[in-house]
């Protein structure tokens, strides 16, 4: 049944970006001074999760380096390298600058020095979830440096810039951004109906079913392709000529369920002890969480910086915040996965 595994996986870039040619456009046109040899501006690629800013990225910057020989792309997923030192080597490791660089031993200055006194083709860095960084140094460095331009990737501006200083603020608050907005379920059964037809036999999947799995992920992508890749996992494993209804129906807890295993995996050690403590609770307001976490933690994050980790946390429904900021609450969202099955 299964074809071609490679492109129903949700980091798949395919040859086409579906429902997202303004978007292309745009940042096509941001890129569009590295052909000459000059640096491209700034630019933000803001929107929620899976509405295909990453995609969108990796795919206009590959496109880029086809035309252009001397064009080099790096790309880091800074909710994976939270770190200043982590962010840094991956980059400077994809430019083949980390041969004698010893991670334990190692001080930052001296990447840093090294990303400065780079020389070799022009470079655009994608900053995936950008806002996770825990120093914001790094982005300012780059932004000044003329061999770097950068594509920085975040749910929303206000948490990119928070914990910011005034001098990186200011420099980036001029800088370009492309917004993107939610699919429609339209739009989701044509992402995945691409896919399908590079990645399964022919008839393995009815329309219909690509709609109902639309439905389920309410515009998000990622969760529309787990689901799909669940579904032709278990129909694959039970030597199913096809997916069957029931399969989806089945596919869409499972599916949810394992995606956010994954996303607590990624979490950040402040964000785990937060999960921990809310995973502990049937509910817990925002000053009882932040109390115990300055309980659990040697070297707590302030206030604001602890709002901004729930915040992202709940964009990913790796928790769930209930009510007002008067009211507010927040919950494990496994207590879902466990009532829905």
């Amino acid at each position: 049944m299964i074809t071609d595994a490679r492109v129903l996986r949700t980091g798949f870039v395919p040859r086409e970006v579906e429902h997202r040619d303004a978007e292309v456009t745009h940042l096509t046109e941001v890129l569009a001074p590295l052909t000459d040899g000059d640096p491209a501006d700034t630019t933000l690629l803001l929107g929620p999760s899976g509405v295909g800013k990453t995609c969108l990225a990796k795919y206009t910057a590959e496109q880029l380096r086809q035309e252009v020989l001397d064009v080099e792309y790096q790309y880091v997923n800074c909710w994976q390298n939270f770190s200043e030192f982590r962010t840094l080597y991956r980059i400077l490791e994809g430019l083949g600058k980390t041969i004698d660089i010893h991670r334990q031993s190692t001080p930052r200055d001296e990447l840093f020095e090294r990303l400065r006194t780079y020389d070799g083709p022009p470079c655009v860095v994608i900053l995936d979830e950008a806002d996770q960084l825990e120093q914001k140094r790094l982005l300012y460095t780059l932004h000044e440096l003329p061999q770097f331009s950068m594509l920085l990737i975040a749910n929303r501006e206000r948490e990119l810039f928070a914990n910011a200083d005034e001098r990186l603020t200011s420099r980036l608050t001029g800088c370009e951004r492309v917004r993107f907005d939610r699919y429609d379920s339209a739009e989701l059964v044509s992402i995945m109906d691409a896919r399908v037809k590079r990645g399964l036999e022919e008839n393995a999947v009815e329309r219909d079913q690509l709609a109902t799995i639309a439905d389920a992920a309410a515009g998000d992508a990622r969760v529309a392709l787990s689901v799909l890749r669940t579904a032709a996992r278990q129909a694959h494993q039970s030597y199913e000529s096809r997916i069957t209804d029931e399969i989806v129906e089945a596919s869409i807890p499972e599916a949810r369920a394992e995606r956010h295993e994954k996303d607590v995996d990624t979490l950040t050690p402040h964000q785990h002890t937060l999960y921990e403590i809310i995973e502990d609770h049937d509910a817990i307001s925002p000053s009882e969480l932040y109390e115990e976490y300055r309980e659990r933690t040697d070297d707590p994050k302030t206030d604001r910086t602890v709002r901004n980790y729930l915040s992202k946390m709940d964009q990913y429904d790796v928790i769930e915040a209930e009510g007002t900021s008067r009211d507010r609450t927040y919950r494990s969202v496994s207590e879902t996965f466990d009532r829905i099955e």
